[in-house]
């Protein structure tokens, strides 16, 4: 979990983890130096499973989340956000599905700050599907809908210098190097709120040089991988 200044909506997204771990797990936080009181919230669950790491200045999620996967311990891997719901049955529905797979990736609904659903399906909404070509174009991985085994590590690090969302970088990843699952199933509800740092749910605003320039970056680097 990569959090920054993440009080409102911390509380009930740890809630909804932590009964779904195992003794034997862990959920391994990276603060990029929260001015809030996001550390105080995770302290005061005083659960041995919870481990911060030391905060740093990252100035973003992608550099964030490389970090704390830099350091997970664990054979599976899953990736938080610090503001959305697990569905209670996420941990086991996806870990199953990874006992024939590299990588999974869940549906998710879409809801807004009070917790009403703006979305019902981002995978409908965004028709996702899978290939390579299809997700530099329009990308289906959404970081807080992914789970993956531990050997794609090994391909994913370093994130590349280029400044795109980690989790494209994942996925497209692992459609080239790795065995893809896509999971219709919705595990999870992905809050969308002025404070979001993506644009999932939201078509960009950027000028079309720019989105081209956004789909040119990932593919370069896909190749010099």
């Amino acid at each position: 979990m990569a959090v920054h200044d993440g009080q409102l909506f911390l509380r009930e997204q740890l809630d909804s983890i932590l009964p779904q771990l195992n003794p034997n797990d862990e959920l391994v936080i990276s603060d990029d130096e929260s001015n809030d009181q996001t550390l105080e919230i995770i302290k005061s669950y005083q659960d041995s499973r919870i481990r911060v790491l030391p905060a740093q200045r990252f100035g973003n999620p992608s550099t964030n989340f490389e970090y704390v996967l830099n350091h997970c311990q664990n054979e599976i891997i899953f990736l938080s956000d610090q503001d959305d719901i697990w569905h209670r049955e996420k941990i086991k529905a996806m870990s199953g599905e990874l006992a024939n797979s590299d990588l999974v990736v869940c549906d998710c609904r879409l809801i807004d700050q009070n917790g009403e659903m703006l979305v019902a399906s981002f995978f409908e909404w965004n028709q996702s599907q899978g290939g390579i070509i299809n997700n530099i174009l329009r990308n289906s991985f959404v970081g807080c809908c992914m789970a993956f085994h531990s050997r794609i590590l090994k391909k994913i690090l370093p994130f590349p210098s280029k400044n795109f969302m980690h989790d494209q970088w994942i996925g497209l990843m692992a459609l080239r190097h790795f065995e893809v699952k896509f999971l219709q199933a919705i595990l999870v509800d992905h809050r969308k709120h002025e404070r979001n740092y993506s644009t999932t749910g939201g078509r960009s605003k950027s000028p079309w040089n720019k989105k081209v320039i956004s789909r040119f970056e990932p593919a370069k680097a896909l190749l010099q991988h």
